[in-house]
């Protein structure tokens, strides 16, 4: 049977519960909803990366790459990305911010993708995103 490596990696702060930012088995790599926090600042708490929701994106992005590429995979092996929104009113920004982001990265083929509107998250943050990779 495969091990379940947990997977952290150095930009991000300890999770403050009993989960993990990603947990690889065999080749599958689950990332787990991440935010738009900065990279962790020993003793500082998570600091949001900006008010806007570009800033926001494009940081949360940068979180599940990181956590994506501590499992050994990359943008291309990512089967399915969930984007969770505080305000509908923020979908046509995020995917001008999206198409943005995954053609600068040069990815080959999209990932099956889903958005929702879901209200939940901290005061301040505007944005979730998750990813599930299959690594070749």
């Amino acid at each position: 049977m495969t091990e379940k490596t947990a997977l952290t990696p150095a930009t991000h702060t300890t999770p403050p519960a009993k989960f993990s930012h990603g947990v690889k088995k065999g080749n599958i790599l689950q990332v787990a909803g991440q935010v738009g926090f900065l990279p962790a600042s020993g003793g500082q708490a998570p600091t949001p990366a900006g008010p806007t929701l570009r800033e926001q994106t494009l940081q949360t992005l940068a979180n599940v790459k990181a956590i994506l590429e501590e499992g050994g995979a990359s943008w291309d092996d990512a089967m399915m990305i969930r984007v969770y929104l505080t305000d509908v009113a923020h979908f046509a920004e995020l995917n001008e911010i999206y198409n943005a982001y995954f053609e600068e990265q040069g990815l080959k083929e999209a990932p099956a993708a889903r958005t929702t509107v879901y209200v939940g998250l901290p005061p301040g943050l505007l944005v979730e995103i998750d990813a599930l990779a299959v690594l070749s």
